[in-house]
C-alpha cells in the first residue's frame, strides 16, 4: 500500500506540475518552486520532488540550474532540425505588414485522422482550428492545425480572437521534441483560392507535429506560395548549426 501510495503521489505531482507548464501559468523563464517548498506543499520526500523535477527535465520541460533552482524551458533552436517560428514575426521581418483571418475554429472528438496526423495512441478532445495569414496584400501562407486537449486543456476554451494559433501556441505552449515533413506540391483548388493562385502553382508545404515527452501536443499543415517562402540550414559533420528562417 505504502509503495502503490508513492507511486499515486509521484503521478499527481508530475501531472500538477506539468499542466503549469503547458497551460503557461508558468511560462518559459520562470523558476518553479524549490524542492523544499514542493516537498512541503506536497507533504512528502524530497526525494519524490526530485526524481518527478528529473523526469520533467529530461522530458525537455525544465532546466536545472545547480543553487539557482529548476526553470521552464522550450528547446534551443539549434538542436532542432528547424526553428518553429511566430509566422506574424516572419512576415514583419519581410517588412510587410502583418494580418490574419481565422476561417474556422472547432472542437471534436479525434478522428481516426486526427490520431493519425498527431500520432495520438489513444482518442480524446482536439481542436480544429483553419487560419489565414496576410503579407501586406498577398496571402501568405494557410495554417491547418489540431490541438490535443489532453496536452493543451487551455486551448478549449482560446478563440483565437487577439492572437492567431500560430502565435498563441508559439508563446504559450513549451514543447521538447519536433518532426517535419516538407515537400513541393501543386495547389488545389481550394488552396490556390485562399492563396490567390492559380490552381496547379507550385506550393510550399510544411507539415509539423510536436510533443512534451511522449505526449502529441499538435499537428499543423502550413502551406506557401512557393515564391514568398523558402528555409535554409547548414550542417556539418559534428554539429547542426540553423540561420533564421527568411521569406
Amino acid at each position: 500500500m505504502e509503495k502503490r501510495a508513492a507511486t499515486s503521489l509521484h503521478g499527481k505531482i508530475l501531472t500538477e506540475i506539468e499542466q503549469n507548464i503547458l497551460s503557461g501559468r508558468w511560462p518559459p523563464g520562470f523558476r518553479i518552486p524549490s524542492e523544499m517548498e514542493l516537498t512541503a506543499h506536497y507533504q512528502c520526500s524530497r526525494m519524490t520532488v526530485n526524481k518527478v523535477l528529473t523526469q520533467l527535465a529530461k522530458a525537455g520541460l525544465l532546466e536545472r540550474r545547480r543553487r539557482a533552482g529548476s526553470f521552464v524551458t522550450r528547446p534551443h533552436t539549434s538542436s532542432a532540425v528547424l526553428e518553429i517560428p511566430d509566422l506574424r514575426q516572419v512576415v514583419l521581418g519581410m517588412g510587410k505588414e502583418y494580418a490574419s483571418q481565422l476561417l474556422g475554429r472547432g472542437q471534436r472528438h479525434s478522428t481516426p485522422e486526427d490520431m493519425s496526423a498527431m500520432r495520438m495512441d489513444k482518442a480524446g478532445p482536439v481542436v480544429h482550428a483553419l487560419c489565414l495569414h496576410m503579407a501586406g496584400t498577398r496571402p501568405f501562407c494557410i495554417e491547418d492545425r489540431l490541438i490535443n486537449l489532453e496536452s493543451v486543456p487551455d486551448a478549449e476554451h482560446e478563440m483565437f480572437t487577439e492572437h492567431s494559433p500560430s502565435s498563441w501556441m508559439v508563446n504559450h505552449v513549451p514543447w521538447s521534441s519536433a518532426e517535419h515533413r516538407i515537400r513541393a506540391e501543386a495547389a488545389s483548388e481550394a488552396t490556390a483560392a485562399l492563396l490567390q493562385l492559380a490552381p496547379g502553382s507550385p506550393c510550399l508545404v510544411i507539415d509539423r507535429r510536436t510533443w512534451t515527452g511522449q505526449l502529441p501536443i499538435t499537428f499543423v499543415r502550413l502551406t506557401f506560395p512557393a515564391d514568398l517562402y523558402e528555409l535554409d540550414a547548414h550542417f556539418s559533420p559534428s554539429s547542426i548549426t540553423l540561420p533564421p528562417e527568411r521569406a
